[in-house]
């Protein structure tokens, strides 16, 4: 009985949000202490579609971006995940504490020594630039995951690999990696919401070259078109799930393929 009342909670705190910004994407006058919109309309919907281009502009910015910043935390992750998860030495829980310290440090104080160096590479107003320091601050979430990923795994695979002559190339991509897909999806849902939902970062290494959805979205959440906000709030909420909800299907669909499951 319990499981059923959490869950039943759960879906509630997360249904009623969405009721709330639907009512108020089609009834941008309601305001406290209406408990119903008195009037509805379509000005929001309006000012959408004729604004598509730029929306969507953004909104394929911020999803290349957040695609590419995963991309790169896995590169720079792979390796040493594996070598955390293998091999022992003296001041490893210190070593990794450190290596997970950008997760754990306000992003504006992150980013603000990042920036005087990123002018000086001349990776400011880039995609480049962006990814990359998207990549430094979100990539403890990465490493985590495939630290976790190795240890679940064991190494029986790999040795087993090595014995048939397998080289070190391929046991990576053709046997740890299949074996990771669990941790490379977990960790990099975590890389590309914290991607996706940045605004700070963004803005500031972007410099207003680099379009993102956020934003778009944010202004607009202090603004008086509260219609438009929710329109774009709920399109920022289902695109991730949806995107995620794909992923889970290829995953399911390749392990079956394998024989895995």
């Amino acid at each position: 009985m319990k499981p059923i009342i959490t869950l039943l909670v759960l879906v509630i705190l997360f249904v009623l949000p969405v009721i709330v910004l639907l009512l108020t994407g089609l009834a941008p006058g309601w305001r406290f202490p209406d408990v119903w919109p008195d009037t509805f309309s379509l000005t929001g919907i309006a000012y959408l579609i004729r604004n598509h281009e730029q929306i969507l502009t953004s909104l394929g910015s911020s999803f290349v971006f957040s695609l590419l910043t995963v991309l790169t935390t896995l590169c720079m992750c792979l390796f040493p995940a594996a070598a955390f998860a293998r091999i022992e030495f003296k001041g490893k829980s210190l070593l990794e504490g450190l290596l997970l310290t950008p997760a754990l440090v306000p992003p504006m104080t992150f980013a603000m020594g990042l920036h005087f160096l990123f002018i000086k590479f001349s990776l400011t107003e880039s995609m480049v630039g962006v990814v990359i320091v998207l990549a430094v601050f979100s990539y403890p979430y990465m490493f985590r995951a495939l630290v976790a990923g190795f240890q679940t795994m064991g190494e029986d695979y790999r040795i087993c690999a090595r014995n048939l002559g397998a080289g070190s190339l391929t046991i990576v991509l053709r046997v740890e990696l299949p074996l990771l897909m669990p941790a490379v999806i977990a960790g990099g849902s975590v890389v590309f919401l914290v991607a996706f939902s940045e605004y700070f970062l963004v803005f500031l290494i972007g410099g207003g070259s680099v379009v993102s959805f956020t934003g778009t979205l944010f202004p607009l959440l202090s603004s008086s078109n509260r219609s438009l906000a929710a329109i774009l709030t709920l399109i920022f909420l289902f695109l991730p799930i949806v995107l995620f909800l794909i992923m889970d299907t290829a995953l399911v669909r390749l392990y079956r393929k394998r024989g895995m499951i």
